[in-house]
């Protein structure tokens, strides 16, 4: 007869058994009365994600007063491809005689696979669609559509440049009043490395085929970090939609950083970005730091000419053609500036500045507002007078203004009467739209 106490624990063993069955497959440290929990927030998180968010809209005027259309791009979380699947879809607004407005949708979305950035001519009829490589072999392309046709796809190649900034701030992608040219940030090309093979260091490139040859790294480079860690220097370029030539804004050091270009009205410089500077270390030390979400980074307006108003000015002796464009700096006199807009007349450039962050050190201040007075013969000579639109507001009183507090601005803020902006600010918990006008 055994002893009581293996009696005892004999007896025991098959409850442990019986009460550990129920559990067998489900996950770590979740019992058998969550279940059904778990399945109903399953169920209630599909049911969410099924719901579209609106990224961008654009809406362009007709002939008749009374009627519009709108083109408005949608996301849409896909759970089990775990991305996002973005469309298109259009709509013609129309007005009634009670002043009453209606939408008339089209009957299904168009989705947009592949696609990294959507950017309608200012008339709308014209759509560009960028479809950034997905490997190092492959091609940049761009896809101008007509109303019913693709009229032109253009392949960049990797030795021009590389992907295309859509990032939302270094992204400028901008269509000329003329719908003929397109301006845009996009990845410089690789630069050179230095090849060696077993005898050394090789002058002249060979193919990298070559089992017995070997390229070294090149210079080591600083990133701006976070989502830009694996992505080369920005750079301009623009590029002519009917030859589907590109051509690169030269002129510009490696030491700046170009971005959110846009088209200056009738002007000898026809282009305006922002750049960045890599000394934005501590005491303006040659160091790239971190710009996701950093706004004391320093920063300024250019203007530079069209590449290809640029050679088409220049003598045909010119064997440098476009080699050694002048830059001319906008905001000497400010640390920060980005943004830019012109206002729909081409009177006033328009911009944000974090003078307050940049000069603080803190990574996210109060804005403010300024405007330049665009020549009215576009020549850039002697210093441009800035003026505040709305200033910097150090101390708010309560219940009033806090000042600006402006993470994005719209393609095309303006009102019908050309000089009031619209934009959305911080406002304490809130986010508020401001109405400013610019003329006052």
């Amino acid at each position: 007869r055994a002893p009581t106490f293996l009696r005892r624990r004999v007896s025991r063993r098959p409850k442990a058994m019986a009460s550990a069955h129920p559990s067998q497959g489900l996950p770590s440290g979740m019992d058998p009365s969550m279940v059904d929990e778990y399945a109903s927030q399953s169920k209630l998180l599909q049911e969410f994600v099924k719901i579209p968010s609106i990224g961008k809209a654009w809406v362009f005027t007709s002939k008749d007063e009374n009627a519009s259309r709108a083109m408005v791009s949608v996301s849409q979380s896909d759970l089990l491809a775990n991305k996002k699947r973005s469309f298109l879809l259009n709509t013609h607004i129309s007005k009634s005689s009670s002043k009453s407005v209606s939408f008339q949708w089209s009957p299904f979305p168009v989705e947009m696979s592949g696609v990294s950035a959507v950017v309608p001519s200012p008339s709308g009829k014209k759509l560009l669609l960028v479809r950034n490589a997905e490997d190092d072999d492959s091609p940049t392309k761009l896809e101008i559509w007509g109303p019913c046709q693709l009229e032109n796809e253009i392949h960049v190649a990797r030795s021009v440049h590389g992907s295309l900034y859509a990032d939302g701030w270094f992204e400028g992608i901008s269509w000329n009043q003329e719908e003929t040219l397109i301006a845009y940030v996009a990845e410089e090309p690789p630069q050179p490395k230095p090849e060696f093979n077993d005898s050394g260091y090789k002058k002249e490139g060979s193919s990298q085929k070559d089992f017995r040859s070997w390229k070294g790294q090149g210079d080591i480079e600083d990133s701006w970090g976070e989502t830009y860690s694996n992505k080369r220097i920005p750079a301009l370029f623009v590029a002519n939609i009917s030859s589907g030539e590109v051509r690169a804004l030269k002129g510009i050091p490696r030491s700046l950083s170009a971005g959110q270009v846009i088209w200056a009205p009738s002007s000898s410089y026809s282009l305006v970005f922002v750049a960045w500077s890599d000394d934005n270390g501590f005491q303006e030390t040659p160091r790239k730091l971190g710009i996701k979400y950093c706004y004391n980074r320093p920063c300024a307006l250019y203007a530079a000419a069209d590449p290809f108003k640029e050679e088409a000015d220049k003598p045909s002796t010119d064997s440098n053609k476009g080699d050694t464009a002048a830059l001319v700096k906008l905001t000497a006199d400010l640390s920060s500036a980005f943004f830019p807009r012109f206002s729909p007349d081409g009177k006033y450039l328009v911009f944000i500045s974090a003078k307050s962050a940049v000069d603080s050190g803190a990574h996210n201040a109060t804005n403010s507002m300024h405007k330049i007075d665009w020549p009215t013969d576009g020549k850039l000579e002697g210093s441009l007078s800035v003026s505040d639109v709305v200033p910097t507001v150090m101390s708010p009183q309560d219940g009033c203004f806090p000042g600006m507090y402006c993470s994005g601005l719209l393609r095309f803020p303006w009102l019908s009467d050309g000089r009031t902006m619209i934009l959305s600010s911080a406002w304490g918990s809130k986010e508020v739209i401001l109405s400013i006008n610019v003329a006052r």
